[in-house]
């Protein structure tokens, strides 16, 4: 039996919906489902299947496949138990052994390019009386959200029809359709007080109702029963449901096949649909598309992983959205203007770019590039939001009281917990290196250049700590600065094009880095002993966005760290095998801990170093494959 456990798998659908669920079966949070939609891609997303009950009927009798966790903390039937074996390659697929020998095997995926998943169920051996009973288990709510029992759910079937049912649970909500090869039987009832623990954990509400029109019945002994759960697109489908089945896996399989190794097939699921171009999500579960976590991610997801074509319409359909020189951080589920609220997310497009474009991509979108990146670098020599703007010194300042500029950017309440206003290094490095990929084609950015490397040079080392200062000129005062031990000091030796420092310096730091940041799941954001480091990430909303940045450990920081670390001792096969070794190796060990095939968003910064935040984070994955790429 496989234990009850934290562990994830995903299934995504290129629009920005998903399934997603644990291993043993039982939802542990909101968020888990089976046909889980973007209404507006990637945004506007909606729980419509919540999960199912599942049960095999035999000579032996009646055996459960499926668990739920109710209130009280009670595990409910047993279908845990059965639990033989689970692979999440190619996609999900369990096996089951019941009584008198029998063996099913459950598989779940979902088709790229519309919202759909498919669910199958096969016995592994020919046997006579095997009848399978589904239940679904369905909401129809915004997906962060919690549904409750209430006299307005819909139970009645729009469309009854053999090998197709259609519900539309309340009035807006997209339809859910069925496409079965089963027996329907409308028995309407309510499923109540099922508990997420994950949601207790991070103290937020937990339970929830939910509704199950009635119950499909198939006979596995006449072959494989399939269950289509989707939101219907008007168009008529063709064949029967198990013909249209076996087609889809066959395509699926061939398709997942030619992306190449897991990982690469991982980075796949972060690539969606905005409008008629693409982006990235920043993480499943509950993160949508992020200016700074799209940029930072797409050098692994795609120029590492040879999508150089998608990196292209990645980064043209981001260069419409330029406003005064900023790009937005965050394009909201829906309602809501694109929030402006960055000032490293224009930047980290500009090395995005730089990337792209030194891989020689095609006439028109070097020429649209090109003008994005001097539209950003201007506004932010002129002055834009919140205070940014090139100072006197040719380092870029930023930050006003109350706003969250940088990526550390967690807020509780009113209190800005890192607020690094003033000139903050990683955001000086991401300067100084964007202001070096313009000067390629444009020599008028290389004087501000040089004025910036000297400042740099001069204002950021730290001599008694052998460090870097996180940030200079502290709330804008000529001459503070803050000497907190934090891990953006390493873009100044890694990570970008440029180094900024001297070999000698490099090594200091890197030193210092990995004795007091290294973890095996990446960098600490703050080191032990500084005031306010947090041992673990925990608690309610309030306890961990104090922690988001004050001591927990980030995947994705491994990635500029080790790539230092290299360029430091001259990127030697020795250099690059102890890499592996001594990194690598850490942290692809963590893929199989959380997030099945991924990385998490980030961990305790002390052992045992739980996972937590979003278990599946394009980031970290991003840089993990980067990473792959550098010490190849």
């Amino acid at each position: 039996m496989i234990e009850l456990d934290s562990r994830e798998w995903l299934e995504t659908d290129g629009l920005g919906g998903f399934a997603s669920g644990t291993i043993c079966g039982v939802r542990t949070r909101r968020y888990h489902a089976l046909l889980l939609a973007a209404e507006t891609p990637p945004t506007g997303r909606r729980v419509l299947v919540n999960g199912l009950e599942v049960w095999v009927e035999t000579a032996h009798g009646a055996a459960a496949l499926s668990s739920q966790r109710y209130g009280g903390d009670v595990i409910h039937p047993d279908g845990a138990s059965r639990i033989a074996s689970f692979a999440h390659e190619p996609w999900p697929r369990w096996r089951f052994e019941l009584p008198g020998g029998l063996a099913i095997e459950q598989e779940i995926l979902c088709e790229r390019g519309v919202p759909r998943t498919l669910l199958s169920w096969r016995l592994l051996q020919p046997a006579a009386g095997v009848t399978l009973q589904v239940r679904p288990l369905l909401s129809g709510r915004d997906y962060h959200a919690l549904h409750h029992e209430n006299p307005v759910f819909d139970f009645a079937p729009r469309v009854s029809e053999p090998e197709r049912l259609v519900f539309q649970p309340y009035p807006g909500v997209p339809p859910i359709e069925f496409r079965h090869n089963a027996v329907y039987a409308h028995e309407p009832s309510w499923y109540r007080n099922f508990s997420y623990s994950q949601e207790l954990a991070r103290g937020l509400d937990a339970n929830e109702d939910l509704a199950s029109p009635g119950s499909l019945r198939f006979d596995l002994s006449a072959g494989s029963a399939y269950l289509f759960l989707a939101v219907p697109d008007g168009r008529a489908s063709r064949g029967s449901t198990r013909a249209r089945a076996e087609r889809l896996q066959r395509a699926e399989a061939e398709r997942r096949a030619k992306l190449g190794p897991p990982l690469q097939r991982a980075a796949e699921q972060y690539l969606v649909r905005r409008a008629s171009g693409a982006t990235i999500v920043a993480g499943y579960p509950w993160f949508t598309d992020w200016g700074r976590d799209t940029f930072i991610a797409l050098r692994g997801l795609c120029l590492a992983g040879g999508r150089g074509s998608e990196a292209g319409a990645i980064l043209c359909q981001w260069a419409e959205a330029i406003s005064e020189g900023m790009l937005p951080n965050r394009f909201p589920d829906a309602g809501e203007s694109p929030e402006y609220n960055a000032v490293d997310a224009s930047l980290w497009y500009v090395i995005a770019a730089g990337d792209y474009l030194a891989r020689r991509p095609a006439r028109q979108d070097v020429k649209l590039l090109r003008a994005a990146i001097e539209a950003i670098l201007g506004g932010y020599a002129r002055g834009t939001r919140f205070g940014i703007h090139a100072d006197s010194d040719g380092l870029l300042a930023a930050g006003e009281p109350g706003v969250q500029l940088t990526w550390m950017d967690a807020r509780v309440g009113d209190r800005v917990v890192t607020p690094r206003i003033g000139k903050p290094v990683e955001v000086e490095a991401l300067w100084l290196n964007a202001l070096a990929i313009a000067a390629r084609w444009a020599p008028r950015f290389e004087k501000p250049l040089e004025q910036g490397l000297s400042s740099f040079a001069r204002r950021f080392w730290n001599e008694s700590a052998g460090a870097l200062y996180d940030v200079v000129d502290v709330d804008h005062v000529p001459g503070t600065h803050d000497a907190a031990f934090r891990p953006n000091q390493v873009f100044a030796v890694g990570g970008l094009p440029l180094c900024l420092v001297t070999p000698e310096r490099a090594r200091r730091v890197l030193d210092q880095v990995e004795a007091r940041l290294w973890t095996p799941f990446g960098l600490r954001s703050l080191a032990p002993g500084e005031p306010g480091y947090a041992a673990r990430f925990e608690g309610g909303p309030a306890e961990r966005d104090s922690a988001y940045h004050q001591g927990s450990a980030w995947p994705w920081l491994a990635g500029p760290f080790v790539e230092a670390w290299l360029r430091a001792r001259g990127s030697t096969p020795a250099a690059k095998k102890e890499a592996r070794e001594r990194f690598l190796a850490p942290l692809e060990s963590r893929l199989e801990v959380a997030g099945l095939g991924h990385l998490c968003e980030v961990a305790d910064a002390e052992p045992p170093q739980r996972p937590a935040g979003c278990f599946f984070q394009a980031w970290s994955l991003g840089e993990l494959l980067r990473l792959r790429e550098l010490l190849a």
